[in-house]
């Protein structure tokens, strides 16, 4: 059992006729005591972030003020204790003070002395809980710009979401493509929350069989089915204390919608077969890459646990959007690839950047990844819905001439045009920004060949 934060003052003393005195001096000063006969057990029950300060004793039975003080700051060294001390026990209080107690107070002492000294001693420590959220604070930020790697206004804002909500006990609707991150922002949203400490469980619904499924989330009892000998604790009572990550919400049949939509409202989980209800303190994170309004509109996904889901939603914006991002990303997963291999660093050129650029990674942030542990181990590759000649060209560390870069991008450029659809000539030469006449001979001089998806025009020709 912890103390509770409203408590401003644990005051210890085993003597029962000083310790009521002093406890109604803090009480009509306004401050909430708690007092206490004897000092053991005190530190298991209080937080590291208590905002409160410890007023004891220094000769009691049991744990005296000497080990109270250093038991204490064994855990939090910047937690103001206050010493009280008899005439002959100064030396020990100064023995005190070198050790790190706040101050000490003599018998006899005006009840002045007590509170001003218990109020000093509050505002310091508001003051050192504030230093630590604010240390705390800009951890999280530099932890998720190492996570979250991106400068584009969309990853910045997407940043700015999770630092809001990770302080929150709200469950989390994540929104992304397949291979977008959205374990890598689950992590995120559990790892920056009160949560930290408590474990993460991630499961992926699509990747369990419908037989199986109820059992791995909410456990079972022996004899709930056939081969269910023993009891199985399920992943949400399992994640308890801490955050259940469930991706590919979407794929959940109906009938386990149900109940996970009695678990987020009730917060207990009741085991298959068994008829107890167990409380659950746990946080939700789901995922989907589908679009849950409009399949509980088609009557596939239960309306009323979408509803509850998207309470805080997040999207994940697709690699396509975030502009440079994606050369930031790729040259970041390639530096950690060589770092890996023990491989020199490679610097993209000119027409690699390009390639990427243009690249509508259809795979997301997973399918750059794997591009950018090819490169760094110098092997040739081919990207989705780009000619296989031309990536594999682009996507080598030999630099060139700066005449054969230049002659290498700009080829590039019109190749990665002709890959997409056009049904003329004179589209293409507009998507590039050039007289056709010019992509004429552009053509022919990279020996690049345009065939015309339609019929051929007069102007085209």
């Amino acid at each position: 059992m912890s103390i509770d934060n409203q408590i401003q003052v644990v005051l210890i003393d085993d003597d029962p006729h000083l310790r009521q005195a002093l406890c109604q001096t803090l009480d009509l000063a306004g401050l909430k005591v708690l007092p206490l006969g004897e000092a053991t057990g005190l530190t298991a029950q209080l937080s590291r972030d208590w905002p409160g300060v410890v007023v004891s004793d220094i000769r009691m039975p049991g744990m005296n003020g000497l080990e109270l003080l250093a038991e204490l700051h064994g855990q939090d060294p910047e937690l103001p204790v206050l010493l009280i001390t008899g005439h002959g026990d100064v030396p020990l209080a100064v023995q005190a003070m070198r050790a790190g107690a706040y101050d000490f107070l003599e018998k006899p002492f005006a009840s002045d002395a007590l509170l001003d000294r218990v109020r000093r001693a509050l505002a310091l420590r508001r003051l050192v809980l504030d230093n630590r959220s604010l240390r705390l604070a800009l951890s999280d930020r530099q932890q998720l710009s190492t996570r979250l790697v991106g400068h584009s206004p969309q990853m910045l804002r997407l940043r700015e979401q999770i630092g809001a909500l990770a302080a929150t006990k709200a469950d989390v609707l994540i929104l992304g493509e397949t291979g977008a991150g959205k374990e890598v922002v689950a992590r995120a949203l559990h790892d920056l929350s009160s949560r930290r400490s408590g474990p993460f469980v991630a499961i992926n619904a699509g990747a369990l069989a419908e037989s199986v499924v109820e059992s791995e989330l909410f456990g079972h009892e022996p004899g709930a089915f056939t081969g269910a000998q023993k009891r199985r604790i399920g992943k949400f009572e399992f994640a308890n204390g801490g955050t259940l990550f469930l991706d590919e919400i979407e794929s959940m049949s109906l009938d386990v919608q149900v109940k996970l939509l009695r678990l987020l409202q009730e917060r207990v989980v009741e085991r298959l077969g068994g008829n107890q209800l167990i409380p659950l303190d746990i946080r939700i994170i789901a995922a989907t890459k589908e679009d849950l309004r409009q399949s509980a509109d088609q009557g596939r996904f239960r309306a009323d646990l979408y509803y509850r889901l998207n309470v805080a939603p997040l999207r994940i914006p697709p690699l396509r959007e975030r502009g440079e991002d994606a050369l930031m990303l790729f040259q970041h997963f390639a530096d950690e690839a060589s770092s890996r291999h023990g491989l020199p660093l490679h610097e993209l050129q000119p027409g690699q950047r390009a390639l990427l650029l243009r690249h509508s990674w259809p795979g997301n942030v997973r399918e750059l990844q794997n591009a950018a542990e090819r490169f760094a181990l110098g092997l040739e590759l081919a990207l989705d819905n780009t000619p296989d000649n031309l990536s594999a060209g682009l996507l080598t560390s030999t630099p060139g001439g700066l005449s054969e870069q230049v002659e290498q991008f700009e080829k590039s450029l019109i190749a990665a045009e002709l890959s997409r659809p056009h049904s003329s000539l004179r589209s293409l030469a507009e998507a590039l920004g050039v007289p056709r006449k010019t992509l004429h001979d552009k053509l022919r001089k990279h020996g690049l060949n345009f065939a015309d998806r339609a019929s051929h025009s007069s102007d085209d020709e």
